[in-house]
């Protein structure tokens, strides 16, 4: 691809939009199951617990997530208006019984209150985040004592690989998640990292390490 088409599948990773948006949503979700699968683990969910989830994409793993206990309740925000209808169609079943609801939010400020969720996640948004030490504060907020959020990305080391990451990203490894951490009063309780054989945009198939970072409101 050339850069003017690899600056828009970036533009398309961080926010779908139009028929394409779909399309990427969909390869997203195949490719990032794995990783989606393993940040919802290190969340140890209990029953009756409040979930949010940042960056959800089309959410095809809201069934999944659901089974993890009983009495689950869980809120999605996204910044694209397309994935939020994407998310609300193809979850109806979940959002008519009010155990699901989609929200659009600013990609900073998180409009739920003080304490409201016992578990939290997000999968390869981290790299879009444009204040990540506000966002992460205001993540601290509305999380309930003793709640935990992971946030699963895939290592810097590996990102430099792909062309299209010079544009839009901000590429994270395990220190400089941590600093960014420690800048809250989040504490770190746990980091797991897999490797996993992926198939890259460009078809071919790759190792791709990633990262789980799993801390608590103490």
């Amino acid at each position: 691809m050339d850069n003017e088409n690899m600056e828009d599948l970036a533009s398309q990773l961080r926010q779908p939009q139009g028929m394409k948006g779909i399309e990427v949503a969909k390869t997203m979700n195949e490719t990032n199951i794995r990783m989606i699968y393993h940040s919802i683990k290190c969340l140890n969910i209990l029953d009756n617990n409040r979930l949010l989830e940042l960056g959800h994409a089309n959410c095809t793993h809201l069934e999944h997530l659901l089974n993890q206990g009983a009495n689950l309740t869980y809120c999605g925000l996204e910044m694209s208006e397309l994935m939020n209808q994407e998310s609300q169609r193809i979850n109806k079943a979940y959002t008519d019984t009010q155990q699901a609801s989609f929200y659009l939010y600013d990609g900073l400020n998180i409009p739920f209150p003080d304490n409201y969720f016992d578990r939290i996640f997000t999968v390869n948004t981290i790299y879009f985040w444009s204040k990540p030490e506000l966002l992460l504060s205001e993540l601290y907020r509305v999380t309930s004592p003793n709640g935990m959020m992971s946030i699963t990305f895939a290592q810097m080391e590996f990102m430099k690989q792909l062309p299209f990451s010079q544009f839009h990203f901000e590429l994270y490894d395990n220190d400089k998640i941590a600093k960014l951490v420690d800048a809250t009063p989040f504490k770190i309780i746990g980091a797991e990292t897999q490797t996993e054989v992926v198939k890259s945009k460009a078809g071919d198939l790759v190792d791709r390490e990633f990262t789980t970072i799993t801390m608590k409101k103490e």
